[in-house]
């Protein structure tokens, strides 16, 4: 059977079709070819026999592509003739623009790096279609479709060190989209019935969705790991110094990260390499499949089922590597030993010899080569000669841990439990002499089984080191501590005066801090961390756990342990803001809301969760537990991580469900867990008991039953410890997006509440102007400035300081905001205001010091006040200050000979702090800097409807204020008169004056006179006389607009004042 369609119908199909065909074609270029939207004209080069042309110019108007034109014709076409076929001349057309291409390279320094050409292409596309600078590196790009509304938009996502951006052009639209990686609030990949992956990238004003990938895994993580960084910026002022350039080796980078944390290395480890392989395990005498991780200074194993057996062999333990011949039954072989003689033999390698010979044989003569032939980093001398004493002799000195100093003679009825210590310490030692002891033992469920019974309380400091990794900073880094100690004596700063006014606070009932001596160590480990971290200096609970650190360890030890917690088992816990510990609160919410929902909404109505998390995790349990118990957490938290806290609290709450679930308020809740955590006891614990002070914030009702702390411990593992790493670290990712953007917003709300009653303006004005001087600053770290941007950026500092701009971000602004920014005259305008602005004169302002004149918020006397004391600031022309005339003699006249113009600004700082500044105050202006107040008010008016009348009345007033500077002028030289006959007479001062068009009114001699001056009262009765200035400085500014007009200005060209996103843009 046939269908036929009526005429109206089938070309109605027919338009669909085409319609769909155009689509498809159109999305198809854009994916396949990386310059998706040609250039209108071009010349091609096509031998008559081939498909193939090649583009040899291209211009995006016919008078470029004419001129490409007539130098082909003059350089290249005349050649062509000596050529006798079509081959000779396409081998010579293509060497001779390569040639070109390349002698311009070499001419503007265009450095050759391993980018393929389809990236740099796609590099040079992407600055172009988003007006970026040659600092902002495209990290790749990638083929996918954005969702505008329910319209998909095919086009390419580009990826760069700090903007995720977009572009597509299709059937003649265009859209753009750049968004800072810095604004980002939320990034994640979901699917959805009609998308199966898509990322969605959330902003505080916008969601954007992607689609159509064709590998949505590795733009994914690439996109977290470019966020991670961003966020790192934001969170460190360190972030930005150490990640401006392109990072080609994000994935390595990422590699690294999880090497590090998996076998807990140094964090200046750098992966080098992984192979599968097989390791002999004599304890159990098998070979366990798993993979070799080689680095800088280890080589480390773990196997492929979880738990089953890990490996740490540091290069410097390392004695003999040697490739034993391969076999059926062993291939590959690798045998390496170290100096506490064991022996670790490695088998089915791939490229052993490769492995072998460039990566571990170098790395291991460096390693010995290095400690041969130089005396260790950070030591004064050898270990023999360096004698070091910690404190001044009137101190005693912690040599050993403090426990053992002050371990009391237990009764005679603790002799069970001394046994049952006895019997651990045997348990711990026979597993030395099977799995090995120190760095390199074999670590495997055996040894994990053995930290859950509790280690022995004499093993626990060495232990503690071993699990945290410290031992090996502690072992490659010797004398450091005594150093830092010595350096940082006598050193006084808010860090120290917080660690001395928490040093009592710390285990106050513990006998070995009740002495001079335990505090004294606490104050030395303490003080020397913030010494060497200044960024995270000192926050309370450091206080917590370092006096439990120093209980077990000694103190250089206890020190190296701290510089784990602080730096790589708790990052940014221990920053004013303690951002890690907000984030692990948030992943601890995700947790409890997987597994425990029946409880989670309860708990979030009562608020609860929020409030224990931060005690719980900042102190390891130890300030809401009984000691001998939370040590034992400790114990675990060493060897397994963070991954134990969760588990932990996770267990708190389960054990309680039913408890908290009748709970009416947040108060009874903290109760109920209160108590339950003061009844977990050690039982094994051979500690005298020590006052646990959590209890005495918990009512007097009848006590929880007794939990025994490694049941608990136990239960936490059973039930909840298929919590992997891997899957806390993603979820920290998510949260550390929210939490760092929750303080970035709060910061904002912090400083608009600060000033707004400084101001004019109004909240949502004065938030707007923060997200364009942030957005300036951000853009000046990305791109660099005249300043360092770890000077423009530190995040400790206080909110108001936070932020900063210097002079090149400040004239942006002023371009876009300040509406006397008109004319030539304008950049020595917004120098003049910068001065002003710059109260402190450190060359940077801050957002107050910003918005105090920056779009003339105020009345006609202020803003004639603000034109007025910016051209009293000295420039090039000597300054001399003259006092307010009285008629008394007493007036004087001080005289400066450079452009030191701080003294007047804290004058009038001082002055504007206990009353509104007196415009009887100001200093007054000379004859030069009346000349370029005057050009300012010329340049003013270019662009004002009513300029010629506006330029009248300017040259009456500047004749006005000629006439009153020549009568005061009589006063002055009276006044100097008097003053020379004292030998304080000073030289004249010669100046040419200009002869520019806008100096009409301006005397045309030839030197400045420098008796010549006026006050700001004679400046603002003279304007005041003339209508057309009143009602132009009375003219009220469009705040929202000029915000507006800034916010869109940039987004075209540039993107250097882009707000969190920009707008989709539409054309064609």
């Amino acid at each position: 059977k046939t269908f036929v369609l009526p005429p109206n119908r089938l070309l109605s199909v027919i338009n669909v079709f085409w319609a769909l065909a155009g689509l498809l074609v159109g999305t198809l270029d854009v994916v396949l070819d990386s310059s998706a939207r040609m250039a209108p004209y071009r010349i091609l080069y096509q031998t008559p026999d081939s498909l193939v042309y090649w583009i040899i110019a291209h211009g995006t108007s016919r008078k470029e592509i004419t001129e490409h034109w007539e130098w082909l014709e003059h350089n290249l076409l005349q050649t062509l003739s000596i050529f006798e076929n079509e081959n000779d001349i396409t081998t010579f057309v293509k060497g001779k623009v390569q040639g070109i291409i390349a002698e311009y390279n070499k001419n503007h320094d265009v450095k050759e790096d391993d980018d393929t050409d389809k990236f740099k292409e796609a590099s040079a596309k992407f600055r172009k279609l988003f007006g970026m600078p040659e600092e902002e590196k495209l990290v790749n790009y990638y083929s996918c479709s954005y969702w505008k509304g329910k319209v998909p938009r095919q086009g390419w996502l580009y990826l760069s060190i700090n903007h995720l951006c977009f572009y597509s052009y299709l059937l003649g639209k265009e859209v753009k989209l750049v968004v800072r990686w810095a604004d980002i609030t939320q990034l994640e990949k979901s699917a959805t019935l009609l998308l199966p992956d898509v990322i969605k990238v959330s902003t505080r004003t916008n969601e954007h969705l992607f689609s159509v990938f064709l590998n949505i895994n590795e733009t994914f993580k690439l996109a977290e790991q470019l966020a991670n960084i961003a966020m790192r910026q934001l969170l460190d002022n360190k972030g930005f110094e150490q990640d401006r350039s392109l990072p080609k080796d994000l994935d390595a980078r990422a590699k690294s990260e999880r090497y590090r944390a998996l076998f807990r290395l140094p964090k200046d480890e750098k992966l080098d390499g992984h192979t599968d392989c097989t390791l002999w395990t004599p304890f159990n005498k098998m070979h366990i499949l798993g993979q070799m991780f080689v680095s800088t200074n280890y080589i480390c194993f773990t196997s492929k089922e979880e738990s089953l057996c890990s490996l740490i062999i540091p290069l410097r333990e390392v004695t003999i590597v040697e490739k034993a011949d391969s076999s059926s039954v062993l291939p590959s072989p690798l045998s390496i030993s170290t100096k506490n003689r064991m022996t670790f033999l490695f088998a089915n390698l791939k490229d052993r010899d490769f492995l072998v010979l460039n990566k571990i044989y170098l790395q291991v003569y460096s390693q010995h080569g290095s400690l041969l032939s130089s005396s260790p980093q950070h030591s004064l001398g050898s270990e023999g000669e360096r004698k070091f004493n910690l404190n001044d002799s009137s101190v005693p000195t912690a040599t050993q841990a403090l426990m053992t100093m002050y371990r009391r003679n237990s009764p005679e009825e603790f002799n069970p439990k001394l046994a049952k210590e006895f019997l651990k310490e045997q348990a711990w030692k026979n597993h030395f002499t099977e799995y090995g002891q120190g760095v390199c033992m074999y670590r495997t469920e055996k040894t994990k089984e053995l930290v859950l019974k509790g280690i022995p309380e004499s093993m626990r400091g060495e232990l503690w080191l071993l699990f945290s990794g410290a031992i090996n900073e502690m072992t490659t880094h010797p004398g450091y501590y005594e150093d830092l100690v010595e350096k940082s004596m006598g050193k006084y700063n808010l860090a120290t005066e917080e660690i001395e006014r928490d040093l009592h606070r710390s285990l106050p009932e513990h006998p070995a801090f009740q002495n001079e001596m335990g505090i004294a160590a606490l104050r030395r480990v303490l003080t020397a961390y913030a010494f060497r971290n200044p960024n995270i200096g000192y926050c309370q609970a450091m206080n917590i756990v370092t006096s439990v650190l120093l209980l077990y360890a000694k103190e250089e030890e206890a020190f190296w342990l701290l510089v784990a917690l602080c730096e790589r088992m708790l990052p940014d816990y221990y920053n004013t803001r303690v951002v890690g510990a907000l984030v692990d609160q948030g992943v601890f919410e995700e947790l409890a809301r997987e597994y425990i929902p029946q409880l989670y909404d309860c708990m979030q109505d009562l608020g609860v969760i929020s409030t224990i998390s931060l005690s719980w995790f900042l102190t390891l349990f130890l300030s809401v537990m009984p000691f001998e118990s939370a040590v034992v957490v400790v114990d675990c938290f060493f060897y397994d991580g963070i991954k134990v806290i969760f588990q932990l609290a996770l267990s708190v709450l389960h054990a309680n469900i039913h408890q908290l679930l009748g709970c009416k308020d947040d108060g009874e809740a903290m109760t109920v867990l209160g108590r339950y955590l003061d009844s977990v006891t050690n039982k094994d614990s051979t500690l005298p008991p020590i006052p646990h002070l959590h209890s005495l914030l918990t009512d007097n009702g009848e006590p929880h039953p007794e939990v025994d702390i490694f049941k608990l411990v136990r239960s936490s593992y059973e039930k909840f410890g298929s919590i992997r790493a891997d899957v806390i670290e993603q979820m920290r990712f998510k949260q550390r997006l929210r939490v760092i953007q929750t303080i970035e917003d709060t910061t904002k709300r912090n400083v608009v509440r600060t000033i707004v009653t400084e101001t004019d303006f109004s909240i949502d004005e004065l938030e707007e102007l923060y997200v364009l001087f942030k957005a300036e600053h951000l853009t000046s770290c990305y791109w660099g400035g005249s300043s360092n941007p770890t000077e423009r950026h530190d995040p400790s500092l206080p909110y108001l300081e936070q932020y900063r701009i210097d002079l090149e971000q400040f004239k942006g602004l002023f371009n876009l905001l300040f509406p006397w920014a008109n004319g030539a005259h304008s950049e020595p305008l917004a120098v003049r205001f910068f001065h002003l602005l710059d109260q402190n004169a450190d060359a940077l302002i801050n957002f107050r010091e910003f918005i105090t004149g920056v779009l003339c918020h105020g009345d006609l006397t202020e803003k004639l006040k603000l034109l007025y004391k910016m051209h009293v600031l000295p420039g090039e022309c000597v300054w001399i200050h003259c006092g307010e005339l009285r008629k008394s003699e007493n007036d004087f006249i001080l005289k400066l000979n450079t452009p030191d113009y701080r003294h007047y600004l804290k004058l009038w700082n001082q002055e504007m702090k206990p009353k509104r500044e007196n415009t009887k105050d100001l200093p007054k202006l000379n004859q030069s800097q009346f000349i370029e107040l005057c050009k300012t008010l010329y340049s003013m008016f270019s662009e004002d409807v009513a300029e010629q009348e506006l330029y009248h009345a300017t040259a009456t007033v500047t004749s006005l204020l000629l006439e009153m500077g020549e009568v005061g002028k009589l006063f002055s030289s009276s006044f100097r008169k008097d003053h020379n006959q004292e030998g304080n007479s000073e030289p004249s001062v010669n100046r040419p004056l200009g002869g520019g068009p806008h100096d009409r009114g301006l005397p045309h001699s030839t030197s400045i006179d420098k008796d010549w001056a006026i006050t700001f009262e004679q400046f603002l009765a003279s304007v005041l006389t003339e209508q057309a200035l009143v009602r132009y400085f009375e003219k009220p500014v469009d705040v929202a607009a000029r915000i507006t007009n800034a916010k869109n200005a940039k987004k075209v060209g540039r993107p250097l004042l882009s707000t969190s996103d920009y707008e989709i843009s539409l054309s064609g």
